[in-house]
């Protein structure tokens, strides 16, 4: 098994992050420091944590290295500010930050780092008692394995309820759906087959036709969040990822839409309905064929 990597302290890569940690700490000095950054508290910040995430995430699409660079400094600035008013604070730092992320790392790679597997029935061994993992989704069983064996740990409980409601309030609403129907199906509320998600969906289509007609906009709004659960667990049902869809679907309509704006050369409201269909459907054809390119 493999030791954990020794640092040099003398290494280029820690020098330009010491040098970022300064800069930070300026920043949020009182004497000299930035007014805005000192304004900064770890809740102001949280919409430019979730702001620059997703920055990462497009650049990646893009694969533009330049651009995947500049986004990665973004997000590594807020969790070094972050770490830095937790100091201040004396809650914790930045090394308490990495050290508790590499100790993370090493306890839930054990066929890696040689760690005692926590849970002998559920991480796969060796014959010498060694975690092992022979592919991607052995490895993927003793992660969770150890997480559960963690939380166990932390809390005594070993309801999913609390992981559940963790993800409904921190993660974006199509993945945290998509979390939710993995991790409940995988304690066994699970429909038999997928015609009971097709009936789910019908009766949920159903009901939140109804509350259009009859019904307040509350409950409108609540019946079309049941609709859109369920159009998740069919998506998860096929193996497919609902927010890679539906960002598909975003990218295709700006695209197409493009398309369509240019064909028109003037303000789309100087075009029915009809003439902007054809536009829209010759945008699609054409889009369609460059796709099959």
């Amino acid at each position: 098994m493999t030791s954990p990597p020794s640092t040099d302290a003398s290494s280029p890569v820690l020098a330009a992050l010491q040098a970022l940690i300064d800069v930070v700490a300026q920043l949020r000095s009182p004497e000299g420091g930035c007014p805005w950054d000192l304004a900064q508290t770890p809740q102001s910040l949280i919409p430019y944590v979730i702001e620059e995430a997703y920055e990462v995430a497009d650049a990646l699409r893009q694969d533009d290295p330049a651009e995947i660079q500049d986004e990665l400094g973004d997000l590594l600035l807020q969790v070094v500010l972050q770490a830095q008013i937790a100091q201040e604070t004396e809650r914790f730092t930045l090394r308490d930050v990495a050290e508790a992320i590499t100790r993370k790392l090493i306890r839930r790679h054990p066929h890696v780092f040689g760690e005692p597997a926590v849970d002998e029935s559920a991480v796969g061994e060796s014959a010498a008692g060694e975690a092992v993992a022979a592919d991607i989704d052995q490895v993927r069983q003793n992660w969770e394995a150890i997480k559960a064996e963690e939380a166990k740990a932390q809390q005594g409980d070993e309801r999913l309820t609390p992981k559940l409601a963790k993800y409904g309030r921190s993660l974006p609403p199509l993945l945290a759906s998509l979390k939710i129907s993995k991790k409940a199906a995988s304690a066994g509320f699970e429909w038999e087959s997928v015609d009971g998600v097709w009936d789910k969906f019908h009766e949920e289509l159903g009901e939140f036709e109804h509350a259009l007609k009859h019904e307040s906009k509350a409950r409108q709004q609540s019946e079309i969040g049941d609709l859109l659960f369920t159009v998740v667990n069919l998506a998860r049902w096929y193996g497919l990822d609902p927010s890679a869809a539906l960002q598909g679907t975003n990218q295709r309509f700006v695209r197409r839409f493009a398309q369509v704006e240019a064909a028109a050369g003037q303000s789309l409201q100087g075009y029915s309905i009809e003439e902007l269909e054809r536009f829209w459907q010759a945008a699609k054809a054409n889009d369609s064929v460059k796709s099959e390119e």
